[in-house]
């Protein structure tokens, strides 16, 4: 097996998910158990026996009820910037995955993504705003805003299983595949069951994404990821578009969570090049990139872990962004305001 697929498929159990098969059905006695214990952990949350956390500003969640990336962290980017641009001061928090963060602390441009998280990491550069990442999400939050009093609304990338953090908007995010075989942790994605999507206040499909619940009745957005342009890793004024990498030979490399949405993308842009999908947050060594060729293709997100590496090839990184319709930063202000959205 080839070390990118061999990396990808030791992110977990994702092909098991795909369908209700045998290893899903042994596994899916595990899933009752867990399905019980989530809802014994949100009952404790909701009768008040297991106390909420609250903060002096609003606090958005962007999460989802599925395992893995789903397009959460470009959507709180431009959640982040829309927010701006309607006069609010967003700062955002994360829990930081894989982080070594044990108290909460600042992502700054220059952080290490694996003392912050890639993801984090990714959104200090980008979301030009306060970011915070602790493991004790209402700590963190408190600390972004003792640090920046003027932040007026908390974003929380991912935390809507962290009930501790009381929040006023939840967001739930959807890529192209959606909830697999519809089975709770061990034996499907879920973290938590479909019937959690009815007390969400808006859902968000990520590309081709369909709705898990139709039934449900909850406000639903289009999200499409743009991108046409790449820059280089080690010098980003240097930028190309698909037509001056024709004819080279190119290696993509991807460890998110759903890798072939990246290799869809460039080939949409009509480029040829060979696929290399890792686990999600993958820890890259040289090795794993040590390609014949022209050059790499990769996410931003990626980025963050590459330019720590000593590389033969160039490598151009693809930025991303969100576009997202109707308008979800007027309507998460609506909600906010107390107006009901239009």
């Amino acid at each position: 097996m080839p070390r990118s697929r061999r990396n990808a498929d030791a992110g977990g159990l994702a092909a098991v998910w795909r369908k209700r098969g045998l290893l899903a059905c042994l596994l899916y006695p595990f899933s009752l158990l867990f399905l019980v214990l989530v809802a014994l952990r949100r009952t404790l949350y909701r009768s008040g026996l297991l106390p909420g956390e609250g903060l002096p500003v609003p606090v958005v969640i962007v999460g989802n009820i599925t395992v893995g990336g789903s397009g959460k962290t470009p959507l709180v980017i431009h959640l982040a910037a829309q927010l701006r641009g309607l006069g609010r001061h967003p700062g955002i928090v994360s829990r930081g995955y894989r982080s070594d963060a044990r108290q909460a602390m600042e992502v700054t441009v220059g952080s290490d993504p694996a003392a912050v998280g890639d993801e984090p990491l990714l959104l200090a550069r980008s979301a030009d705003c306060p970011v915070f990442v602790g493991r004790d999400r209402p700590a963190a939050a408190r600390a972004l805003l003792a640090a920046y009093p003027q932040c007026d609304v908390i974003l929380a990338d991912d935390g809507l299983q962290h009930y501790r953090l009381k929040r006023d908007v939840e967001i739930a995010v959807f890529d192209e595949r959606g909830i697999m075989n519809g089975w709770c942790l061990p034996a499907g994605p879920l973290r938590e069951p479909v019937a959690r999507l009815a007390e969400v206040d808006a859902v968000v499909h990520n590309g081709n994404a369909v709705s898990p619940a139709p039934t449900l009745d909850r406000p639903v957005f289009a999200m499409r990821l743009l991108g046409m342009r790449f820059h280089r890793l080690d010098d980003p004024r240097i930028t190309c578009g698909p037509a001056d990498l024709a004819g080279q030979k190119l290696h993509a490399v991807a460890g998110i969570g759903a890798p072939q949405r990246f290799f869809d993308h460039l080939r949409e842009m009509g480029l040829v090049f060979a696929g290399h999908a890792f686990a999600d947050h993958h820890d890259y060594r040289a090795g794993d990139l040590a390609f014949a060729g022209d050059a790499i293709l990769t996410t931003e997100k990626d980025a963050v872990k590459l330019s720590r590496l000593s590389l033969s090839l160039p490598v151009w990184v693809l930025p991303v962004t969100a576009d997202v319709n109707p308008d979800l930063a007027a309507f998460v202000l609506e909600k906010l305001n107390g107006h009901p959205s239009a």
